[in-house]
């Protein structure tokens, strides 16, 4: 029940620091004093609509897992992240639809950190941390511990992915709002990785890498 609470307040925290920035998110101001969104090609526009892509997979990893253990702990972890991005990855894409962008850019994913996604793979690996397609299905045929235990692996590399891009938008993103939620996603996740550590050695088993 400790750990369960402690993943849940900085799920909670990082969503309400979220939510009382997201009205600031319009854009840096210009030489005339108004509002001027990122460019298309921008750190801020590519991180919101890359980590809107990787922030799906972990939800959908979540309630895949959610759905066929009926260990109390590993589902309230997974309950609270797919919660905690599916909000994030919602405030992401509103966040382009206010600054008129696409949500999606012919630019491969990564681009926007000097880094080149590998597309020819069709793996639906895209990203750092992401799982393949083989590795999603696998975890929608497992049951019990084996479930647990593979799905605390994937989503471990997953948070290790996500962090990373995190801290790319940290130190490159330029509207100020969206650098906070992207050291709130490095804060949380960082705190996730260390309990999974600790579910994963209960069941014998450790982070693939």
């Amino acid at each position: 029940m400790r750990r369960a609470g402690w993943v849940a307040g900085a799920a909670a925290a990082v969503l309400l620091a979220a939510a009382a920035v997201t009205s600031a998110v319009a854009g840096d101001a210009g030489d005339d004093g108004a509002a001027r969104p990122p460019a298309a090609g921008s750190a801020d526009a590519g991180f919101a609509r890359d980590m809107a892509v990787h922030h799906q997979q972990a939800v959908e990893m979540s309630y895949l897992v959610r759905d066929r253990t009926r260990d109390e702990e590993v589902r309230r972890l997974a309950y609270d992240i797919a919660q905690t991005q599916a909000n994030q990855r919602g405030m992401l894409l509103g966040w382009l639809d206010l600054w008129e962008l696409p949500k999606v850019s012919s630019d491969p994913p990564m681009t926007w950190m000097g880094m080149r996604a590998d597309t020819s793979r069709g793996d639906g690996a895209l990203m750092p941390g992401m799982a393949t397609d083989a590795e999603m299905d696998r975890l929608a045929a497992l049951r019990g511990k084996a479930a647990e235990v593979f799905y605390l692996q994937l989503m471990t590399d997953h948070h290790r992915g996500g962090v990373h891009m995190a801290e790319g938008c940290a130190a490159q993103c330029a509207v100020a709002a969206e650098k906070r939620l992207a050291q709130g996603m490095v804060d949380g996740q960082r705190a996730e990785i260390a309990l999974m550590a600790e579910l994963l050695a209960e069941r014998g088993a450790r982070p693939r890498r």
